[in-house]
């Protein structure tokens, strides 16, 4: 079996118990096993810094965990927008520095639940685009309720940020980011775990195809949902979008399962996908991502 290396990896030196009592995240034990189990080489860890569902942690926490791992686990730092001052004007440009100088590679995975528009997240983009980071994100459409980064349907504020900041690399993840993989309407209800085929390319499609600056994250249960559900439609979207696609896990719980790795890899084997796309997906473009 091809080796993966996982763009979305989380961590946690101190676990604590969710609010249906399971224990979050996983530790750095349970993170080695469960990547060994899935053939697992390479990793990047992102930190959980904003607080509205899960207990922030410390960038530093990750960063010593990669600093011990020989290499496997690459350090994103991530900073929520309203740090330090909580204003627009924050000095985010320092923590950054301080964070790169410490071996971080982008930033991530950031999902505070403000708006793209709010002046406090334009803050955070503009310092992660004037130091060159790539910065990978969750979303929602819900307004001060849960997690993720507020958009109405059809993303247009993700839309004007992709246009705003043109050299920042922006990443995209989660259920309501990847419910826009098919067509839908400014007036639908947006289910985030849609089991229907794909019969018209949605917004994701035309976002990837307009800008440079954006690409895809394929883990946890919203990326394999997105491609898994309609074969014809993945199989020309791995295509196209080949250069673009990251595999990931986004591990939270052990005993987690991931069928992401092995759609891909009978996908080539079926020839319905070539050897070059799933290299890359699988390891080339997170290498290129990293440097």
């Amino acid at each position: 079996m091809i080796d993966f290396f996982d763009i979305h990896a989380h961590v946690y030196k101190y676990q604590y118990p969710n609010k249906d009592g399971r224990m979050l995240f996983i530790n750095e034990e349970q993170l080695k096993r469960v990547h060994q189990k899935l053939h697992i080489k390479k990793a990047i860890l992102l930190p959980i810094v904003s607080p509205e569902i899960y207990v922030p942690q410390s960038v530093g926490e990750i960063i010593d965990i990669a600093n011990r791992s020989n290499g496997k686990y690459i350090p994103f730092c991530n900073i929520d927008p309203r740090v330090l001052t909580n204003t627009s004007d924050a000095p985010i440009g320092r923590l950054i520095e301080h964070y790169v100088n410490q071996g971080c590679k982008g930033i991530g995975e950031v999902m505070p639940n403000l708006p793209w528009n709010d002046k406090r997240m334009q803050n955070l983009l503009y310092h992660a685009e004037q130091a060159k980071l790539p910065l990978l994100f969750d979303m929602t459409g819900n307004k001060d309720f849960g997690y993720g980064i507020y958009d109405e349907p059809l993303m247009p504020q993700l839309e004007q940020c992709l246009i705003d900041y043109p050299n920042l690399l922006f990443i995209g993840h989660g259920p309501y980011f990847w419910a826009h993989i098919r067509e839908i309407n400014k007036e639908d209800y947006i289910d985030t775990y849609q089991t229907s085929s794909i019969h018209k390319e949605g917004r994701i499609s035309y976002l990837l195809r307009q800008y440079s600056n954006l690409h895809v994250d394929l883990s946890a249960n919203s990326g394999y949902n997105a491609i898994s559900r309609d074969y014809a439609f993945t199989q020309s979207f791995l295509h196209e979008f080949q250069n673009k696609i990251y595999y990931g896990t986004d591990i939270c719980y052990e005993g987690q399962t991931f069928k992401t790795a092995n759609l891909l890899v009978t996908m080539a084997n079926e020839n319905k996908i070539s050897k070059i796309v799933l290299q890359k997906i699988a390891q080339n473009n997170f290498l290129k991502l990293i440097g």
